[in-house]
């Protein structure tokens, strides 16, 4: 159905969908978020708890005007206006994006009733739809104090931290050992089989087999390690496919240069990709892990040379 074509009982079963829906996904980031982000969380049990309120108020005034009965008209149901939200998103959020989402709603929610308020004909009907698009405005400026005081608090950067921490142990720490790895010691075999036969094609392969090799065994080993429930460091899939690709990427990018025919052009490209990539990782151990750049660069950049030359010296012995 249209949202033009609504009465004012179907707008009201609407309404009270609606403000359930949001609160259960108000509940759900509180949540999903309690543990790690107690201040976001009661952000949200706050909402939920506004949500709360105004469903009961919808659902008195439909009980008084059209009976006990009430239709299930949801969103979904209304064509060309309101989005449903998926509620499951917080669980790959970020706090801040997850205050962002609800800030999303809370404009979606003043909007519906702006525009259910000017179509209704009931007065009744009117005036609450048009006092809960008031509240749903004036919640926007509520949630920005609460965020404020919490930030004043200190709160939002504690938050920051964890998040910070979570990120590290998720992402980063799998993907940096995944590109360590892809990238030193795929170069071995790589510049081994060069040195050997001296034909980009035969290097090509043996590039592709290492890296993609690699990606798969590190992948897994990465998965089967360790669940995340005592180390806290996330799903195992997750760390799994990061660690994984990040590998077998650390080992193309000096493998792809083989693609070039003239066999001193492709392994001085490889040779500049290399050095390019011990200094990504010297640069993400430095930023993330808190190494100091100086240190980390060594320690990478003299493993990675000690791998270069133990394939130089077997291929070309």
């Amino acid at each position: 159905m249209r949202f033009c074509d609504l009465n004012e009982s179907q707008l009201l079963a609407l309404a009270i969908t609606a403000e359930e829906e949001d609160g259960r996904i108000y509940r759900d980031f509180a949540q999903e978020l309690r543990k790690n982000f107690p201040a976001t969380a009661e952000l949200f049990d706050r909402m939920a708890d506004e949500e709360s309120g105004h469903r009961h108020r919808l659902i008195e005034l439909y009980q008084k005007k059209f009976g006990e009965h009430i239709p299930l008209v949801r969103r979904q149901d209304v064509k060309g206006f309101m989005v449903p939200r998926t509620s499951w998103l917080v669980r790959t959020l970020r706090p801040e994006k997850a205050r962002e989402q609800a800030a999303l709603m809370e404009v979606d929610a003043r909007r519906f009733y702006e525009a259910a308020a000017e179509k209704s004909k009931d007065a009744a009907v009117r005036q609450l739809l048009g006092d809960l698009a008031h509240e749903e405005g004036r919640h926007e400026a509520v949630a920005e104090q609460i965020n404020d005081a919490q930030a004043a608090a200190g709160e939002v950067g504690i938050e920051q931290n964890v998040a910070r921490r979570q990120f590290v142990l998720h992402i980063v720490q799998p993907g940096l050992a995944g590109l360590m790895d892809g990238s030193v010691s795929t170069l071995a075999p790589l510049f081994a089989a060069a040195f050997a036969t001296s034909s980009t094609a035969d290097a090509l392969k043996v590039g592709l087999a290492a890296s993609v090799g690699a990606g798969i065994s590190m992948g897994f080993a990465e998965a089967l390690s360790d669940d995340g429930k005592l180390s806290g460091r996330g799903t195992p899939w997750l760390r799994g496919l990061v660690c994984g690709l990040m590998t077998a990427l650390g080992g193309l990018g000096h493998t792809l240069p083989f693609l070039i025919h003239d066999f001193r052009l492709a392994m001085s490209i490889a040779m500049v990709v290399v050095v390019v990539e011990l200094s990504i990782i010297s640069l993400i151990r430095w930023k993330y892990m808190d190494t100091p750049f100086l240190s980390a660069s060594f320690q990478v950049i003299v493993g990675g040379l000690l791998v270069f030359l133990a394939g130089w010296l077997i291929g070309a012995g």
